[in-house]
């Protein structure tokens, strides 16, 4: 963990060093406090009643102090500032790293749960650094330099002094141990509550609509029960501790009285020198309090840090290759083989409870099997099937946002685990059901598409496919704010905006998780024009709901428990009488009903 920690700071080396000068003028400063003490006892107080030397002590104990509050200023500014900076690069690593990573880790992962490593867990980061990192850099500088004044000054008081430190050290060694178990737990817990809380937000609508306000909120009060109980043994574990600190220095300050009076009296040392013990033995002392005091924020700190680490040493399961192959501008695309499993499914289809995260990425189901497959370049391929045959795994293949378990996706004849990621998600791009928009404007999200394109190029892809109008009519035009996830549009004005955005891209192979499933007929008509037109000459592949889609095709492969059992043109696939002709004749007579 600290050389992780030190890899982060790396970048700020000079900083770091000035800040490690400014703490070591504090110290100076805060070690100096007690010998002027001395010195002012014994010169001008004991066997010299000198108010000289007690004017000269109060104005250098007066510049010691403002030595340190100097000191102390720019060290908590540079600490500070420096902190802040690590933790504006470590949100930017773990948001960039977790986009780096493939759709498989978002099945395995709770969005919830990655969610609070990116507010909670930093935001306790956060909190260290502004109020904690400096005060605990500056109390262990002090206990180390202390001891060594102390064991110089007087062997004999140390040994006191350090039969008193003993039993702090084995309860603070203790604690570091039982804490960092405490306060992983509330991490998580942390991360459990927040996922019940964003499932029911989410899903609120149908909570509403099925009265499900008192389940959801029984579920939530036991998470929420459950985080105060990891609260609660964290609070319990420093009623514990804390208390042993305070009473063990007040013990230590009267055994140095004692023992410091003996000396005094037999004339092996001086008040002053006992004196400047005690002050010293009380800046040792409180610097063990103050890091005790910081202790709760150190090891939910701590915590906080391994969770976000953990995340972080989650290698991305699709890299660049070390020697990226050129993808062709053309071709046949090409499935040799293909078989994959989800990863983290149990043989019912379940999610494997528990595990580490290596292990609940581990497949342990198929869902696609030797599936062969040619779609000849500019060619249009429709995959239909029942309700989890797995047509859209095999679309998601082809686009690789999954890598095949077995066999090879091709194009040309390059394997697409051979190219850059940047040149494969410009050749292919994968259309979901229902397109993601971004916070911005119309303008905004369809040069997405494209980054570095101008507002021109994107009319020019509206006018292509005919829905320039449409769009421009939109209160504001393109200019107009889509709102959150494109609230301020229609669903099928959504579609065509994602439409735009890949008319823009232009790739060589589209692939469409059916546009128009979810819209009503009279938006779906508009949306099919715009699909017509984006797949005019390009190899595209469509997962379809509706079979009008694959009447128009060039051929139909049909997908049933993850093979590929049929394939050919629609009017061919019909009159063979199949699975096919079975599915199309029963969405034909559902159709006809529906018009009834």
């Amino acid at each position: 963990m600290l050389r992780w920690s030190a890899q982060m700071l790396r970048p700020y080396r000079r900083r770091l060093t000035v800040a490690a000068a400014t703490l070591l003028g504090s110290l100076a400063a805060t070690l100096a406090g007690p010998w002027i003490v001395s010195w002012m006892i014994n010169n001008g107080l004991v066997g010299h009643h000198s108010l000289r030397v007690v004017e000269e002590a109060g104005v250098a104990y007066a510049v010691v102090a403002l030595t340190f509050f100097g000191f102390t200023r720019a060290q908590t500014r540079l600490l500070s500032g420096t902190g802040e900076l690590v933790l504006n690069d470590l949100r930017k690593r773990v948001f960039a790293h977790l986009l780096a990573q493939p759709l498989s880790f978002f099945d395995s992962e709770s969005s919830a749960q990655l969610l609070s490593r990116m507010t909670a867990d930093i935001d306790v980061l956060e909190t260290l650094v502004q109020s904690g990192i400096g005060s605990f850099l500056t109390s262990v500088g002090l206990f180390a330099t202390s001891l060594i004044v102390l064991v110089v000054m007087s062997p004999l008081l140390f040994a006191v002094t350090l039969l008193c430190l003993v039993p702090v050290v084995f309860a603070a060694a203790r604690y570091r141990v039982t804490s960092t178990r405490a306060y992983t737990a509330v991490r998580h817990r942390i991360g459990d509550t927040l996922a019940t809380f964003d499932e029911g937000l989410a899903g609120v609508r149908v909570v509403q609509a099925f009265r499900q306000e008192h389940r959801l909120e029984h579920q939530f009060g036991e998470r929420n029960s459950e985080q105060l109980e990891a609260n609660l043994e964290t609070v319990r574990l420093g009623c514990q501790f804390f208390p042993k600190i305070e009473g063990t220095g007040l013990l230590t300050t009267a055994l140095l009285l004692i023992v410091g009076g003996v000396l005094i009296h037999s004339g092996l040392t001086s008040v002053g020198a006992v004196a400047a013990f005690v002050l010293y033995t009380a800046n040792l002392f409180a610097a063990v309090q103050s890091v005790s005091q910081l202790f709760d924020l150190l090891q939910s700190s701590g915590a906080a840090l391994g969770t976000v680490r953990t995340l972080l040493e989650i290698e991305p399961a699709m890299k660049d290759p070390a020697e990226p192959v050129p993808l062709p501008a053309g071709g046949p695309l090409r499935l040799e083989g293909v078989g994959f499993a989800y990863p983290g499914r149990s043989s019912d289809g379940g999610r494997t409870a528990g595990g580490s995260a290596e292990q609940r990425m581990r497949p342990t189901s198929r869902a696609l099997r030797s599936v062969d497959l040619v779609v000849g370049a500019g060619e249009h391929l429709v995959l239909v099937g029942p309700t989890g045959a797995g047509k859209s795994t095999l679309a998601k293949l082809i686009g690789r946002l999954y890598d095949p378990t077995e066999g090879a996706v091709r194009l040309g004849d390059v394997d697409l685990r051979r190219a850059s990621l940047a040149e494969l998600r410009r050749r292919v791009v994968v259309v979901p059901q229902e397109g993601f928009l971004f916070r911005g404007s119309v303008l905004d999200n369809i040069l997405v598409g494209r980054p570095g394109a101008g507002s021109d190029e994107a009319l020019a892809a509206l006018e292509r496919l005919g829905i320039a109008e449409h769009l421009l009519e939109l209160n504001g035009g393109l200019q107009s704010d889509v709102g959150e996830r494109g609230s301020r549009l229609s669903a099928g004005e959504r579609q065509l905006v994602s439409l735009a955005r890949v008319a823009l891209a232009d790739p060589v192979v589209l692939v469409l998780d059916e546009a128009t499933s979810s819209l009503d007929p009279g938006t779906a008509f508009e949306v099919e024009r715009a699909v017509a037109a984006i797949c005019q000459g390009r190899t595209t592949v469509t997962v379809a709901h509706r079979l009008s889609t694959a009447d128009r095709a060039d051929r139909v492969g049909v997908v049933r428990d993850g093979m590929l059992v049929e394939l050919g043109s629609h009017s061919t696939l019909v009159a063979a009488g199949g699975d096919y002709a079975a599915l199309y004749a029963a969405w034909a007579a559902g159709v006809d009903d529906a018009a009834a």
